[in-house]
């Protein structure tokens, strides 16, 4: 059983518990575990561009140490904000040593010192680069045939390009897994585009705007459901479905599901690790029309 450090954010261990549990069983089955971190703390949520605030990269560096203190120099995340966070924090200390020993100095009373060394993950690359997407097509037993995907992405798997886990303009690593499941992936535009991020929380309409966006034009171009690795994301496009309906009437209706959660059912795990009753929009009569679940 190969194994590696796993770091599961605030939001996976609470109300993202199907994105959670989906990623630890499917990976468990491919024959890895994520060897959840038994230290760890918020990651901060955001990446702070201001150049002067280094005690906003307290918590992400701090992660990195309780890795390197396991003896382990990889790291892995699922939610995409908390990649983006490690990712960019990693990045900017291993770049300017200054700021790393400042940093190092904040905690030298509670944590050893960070050396720069563990590379930070998302689980998209661990499935592309250190398993295969070929070596997956042959570990499913249930393939997701006649299912049609959109893959969203939003914006922080791909920007900056330097912590892009893909091609920043044209990223297909999702799509590519999609189909080694047996699905169909379909291309949609807005694939990239924000999803009002945390406008969700004082101006609910404007999310609402960008959810019927992007659910729609997925839609337009033949998805029956939308993809995606970011529990924000996920929220603003699942639960702000009902705040469409109240805006313009529209029911739209489309599922929106983790990555993980369809390579679970891909390699013939049962619905109950994917946690379906956390959606808002239901996605099992669509699995049990296609005769997936």
């Amino acid at each position: 059983m190969n194994k590696i450090s796993y770091y599961p954010g605030c939001t996976l261990s609470n109300t993202a518990k199907n994105f959670d549990l989906s990623a630890r069983e499917s990976m468990k089955a491919l024959g890895w575990e994520l060897d959840e971190l038994p230290r760890w703390n918020c990651c901060g949520t955001v990446y702070s561009l201001a150049s002067d605030n280094l005690i906003n990269h307290v918590a992400p560096i701090r992660l990195l140490v309780h890795t390197q203190e396991l003896g382990r120099d990889k790291l892995t995340t699922l939610c995409s904000m908390c990649y983006h966070t490690l990712k960019m924090s990693n990045l900017m200390v291993q770049k300017d040593r200054d700021k790393l020993e400042k940093i190092n100095f904040f905690t030298k009373d509670k944590d050893a010192e960070y050396k720069g060394r563990v590379e930070v993950l998302h689980l998209l690359e661990i499935l592309k680069n250190d398993i295969g997407f070929a070596n997956i097509k042959e570990k499913i037993s249930r393939p997701l045939k006649g299912l049609k995907l959109a893959s969203y992405y939003g914006c922080l798997l791909t920007r900056p390009k330097a912590a892009a886990i893909d091609d920043v303009e044209m990223p297909t690593i999702m799509g590519d897994l999609i189909n080694s499941l047996g699905a169909q992936a379909v291309y949609d535009p807005c694939l990239t585009e924000c999803c009002g991020s945390y406008h969700t929380v004082m101006d609910q309409e404007v999310v609402a705007d960008k959810a019927e966006r992007i659910i729609s034009s997925a839609i337009k171009n033949g998805a029956e459901a939308i993809v995606t690795s970011c529990p924000l994301c996920f929220f603003n496009l699942d639960e702000r479905q009902k705040n469409i309906l109240e805006k313009t009437g529209k029911a739209y209706d489309l599922p929106i599901l983790y990555f993980t959660q369809l390579l679970a059912l891909g390699l013939g795990l049962g619905p109950e690790v994917c946690k379906f009753d956390l959606h808002h929009i239901d996605p099992r009569p669509l699995l049990k029309a296609k005769s997936i679940i």
